[in-house]
């Protein structure tokens, strides 16, 4: 499951991953993507990830064409997670984006909240 959670910035999407992503988890972000586009700004993106398994099959088929639709339009991205596997996704992610992407144990969520507002 996917579920936004509210930031004060215009270009700041947040969300927080629960379980396994199946692919409406990752529609959700599309319009949320295209609103910020629309504005001529670039996309900064706080990903918690709490008790997050990964992602089903077509979740992260989803999730891999939107990124790479999406690669340039990224400015910055935290992973915030407490499991190792999800710090290698963030190193795994960097070469298919231009973004900053900085990965956060659970416990420094704040200091990734302040990092991605920045």
């Amino acid at each position: 499951m996917l579920q936004i959670i509210e930031l004060t910035n215009d270009n700041v999407i947040a969300s927080k991953a629960y379980g396994k992503l199946r692919k409406e988890d990752i529609e959700k972000i599309h319009p949320l993507i295209h609103a910020i586009l629309d504005k001529g700004m670039k996309v900064r993106w706080y990903f918690e990830m709490d008790n997050f398994t990964g992602w089903d099959l077509p979740g992260l088929w989803e999730d891999l064409k939107m990124d790479t639709a999406h690669a340039k339009d990224y400015e910055k991205i935290a992973m915030v997670g407490d499991k190792k596997w999800q710090e290698w996704i963030t190193q795994f992610m960097k070469p298919f984006t231009n973004a900053e992407i900085r990965y956060f144990d659970l416990a420094d969520n704040k200091k990734a909240k302040e990092w991605i507002e920045k």
